[in-house]
């Protein structure tokens, strides 16, 4: 499969995912989430203080978080003193996202919608961020274009995600492995049969930064610490000690 021939149908097939089977799951957990004094990312709750993930002097900035869910980093965001909005496809997420609103007394707008068509002017945010959201769960080939779209001049670009690495050791049932299940040439995305889930190799992902105008600043592949008493079923704590199974990506619009 190439890098340009995503599936049409992708966004739907994500959304009824979402809307009929992930968010039941993923909704109780956006309280605890949404009550964290600082942000802790990802799979492995790495702490903003180990990463730095968000840039200097956000207090103030326009940001968009692209794919919220339940928009938990746009109310941290919110905290921090920046201006965010949420975009999600999924109305389940949304309003669950709405229900956190009201229950920790943060506003901001929460948009139905995709991150690959934002309902937005050019140039409007000072930041895109996304927590696998859109950057696990939509077309880099869209959303990447689209991001930069969005940002001013100078702007930042941060994403978490999958890494490769981990993409080409899962197989199509069970729990990730030491082993090569695919081929890392013209990997793209991952279907599941009920979605879809897309990780580019880092060379295809810088590509696509740089012909859309990022610069960029810094790639942090996240390691699982030691101790810890989470593991899930597609990765287990040990095998994420020895190899990334997730990544963050920081990019700058040049300008």
């Amino acid at each position: 499969m190439t890098a340009h021939d995503g599936r049409a149908n992708h966004v739907e097939q994500n959304r009824r995912y979402w809307d009929n089977e992930a968010a039941a799951w993923h909704g109780p957990l956006a309280r605890d989430h949404w009550s964290q004094a600082e942000p802790r990312w990802g799979l492995w709750a790495t702490p903003e203080s180990r990463v730095s993930l968000l840039p200097d002097g956000i207090a103030g900035m326009r940001t968009i978080e692209l794919g919220c869910g339940t928009a938990y980093v746009s109310a941290w965001l919110a905290r921090a003193g920046a201006h965010p909005i949420g975009i999600d496809l999924s109305e389940k997420q949304l309003a669950t996202a709405r229900a956190m609103q009201a229950e920790f007394g943060i506003d901001f707008p929460l948009v139905l919608g995709k991150a690959e068509k934002v309902p937005y002017d050019d140039n409007t945010f000072d930041l895109a961020i996304s927590e696998y959201g859109a950057s696990l769960w939509c077309d880099p080939y869209q959303w990447i274009p689209e991001a930069a779209r969005l940002l001013v001049p100078g702007g930042h670009l941060v994403f978490m995600r999958y890494s490769p690495l981990f993409a080409l050791c899962v197989p199509p049932e069970g729990p990730v492995s030491n082993t090569l299940s695919r081929g890392q040439f013209g990997l793209t995305q991952l279907d599941w049969g009920n979605h879809v889930e897309f990780v580019l190799p880092h060379g295809e992902m810088l590509r696509l930064l740089r012909s859309c105008g990022f610069v960029v600043e810094d790639l942090i592949e996240i390691q699982a610490p030691q101790p810890t008493n989470r593991d899930y079923a597609e990765v287990p704590a040990d095998w994420a000690r020895q190899w990334p199974s997730e990544e963050v990506w920081k990019a700058r619009l040049a300008g």
